[in-house]
């Protein structure tokens, strides 16, 4: 029988990493947080296990390492290849212009500032509540709707300039 945290590890991994990589749209520096994330984890395990949501915790280690990530550089660029979102979403009809759609607001979004993109991807992808991110980003739920209209307005803006080109 595994212990809690290989349970732990077992049921959430993949939830962990998809998290990751949609926030820094790369899928070898996702992998590269969680790592860290669970190496610390595992050595604080026993009073991580014995709080109420355990998976939230976690989570927020991810987002803050994300949020302080040593390579700067490396969590702004683009790296990965368009097929590491397409893993992570059903295929449609046209893949071509799905395709074109995808990177066009992946590399949109990879350039709003840290904590605003945290929050669209706490907000959109993993669909919490404005609670549940403040929580994880550590501010009050005022903050998180004003980062998440601050980055709505970012790319709206920049969609009015995509229609022009």
């Amino acid at each position: 029988m595994p212990d809690g945290f290989d349970q732990f590890v077992t049921d959430r991994l993949d939830r962990l990493l998809r998290y990751a990589t949609a926030m820094t749209c790369d899928r070898y520096l996702a992998q590269d947080i969680v790592q860290e994330v669970l190496l610390r984890a595992q050595r604080r395990w026993a009073r991580i296990e014995s709080m109420d949501a355990p998976y939230l915790y976690v989570k927020r280690m991810v987002t803050n390492e994300y949020l302080s990530w040593r390579h700067r550089k490396a969590a702004r660029d683009i790296a990965s290849p368009s097929r590491t979102i397409d893993a992570l979403t059903p295929p449609v009809s046209d893949p071509a212009v799905r395709h074109a759609e995808r990177d066009a607001m992946r590399a949109r979004i990879a350039v709003l500032p840290r904590k605003q993109r945290a929050a669209l991807v706490m907000r959109y992808y993993e669909d919490c509540t404005d609670a549940e991110i403040a929580t994880v980003l550590n501010c009050t739920e005022g903050t998180v709707r004003s980062h998440i209209s601050r980055a709505l307005k970012a790319l709206r803006a920049d969609d009015r300039v995509m229609e022009v080109l």
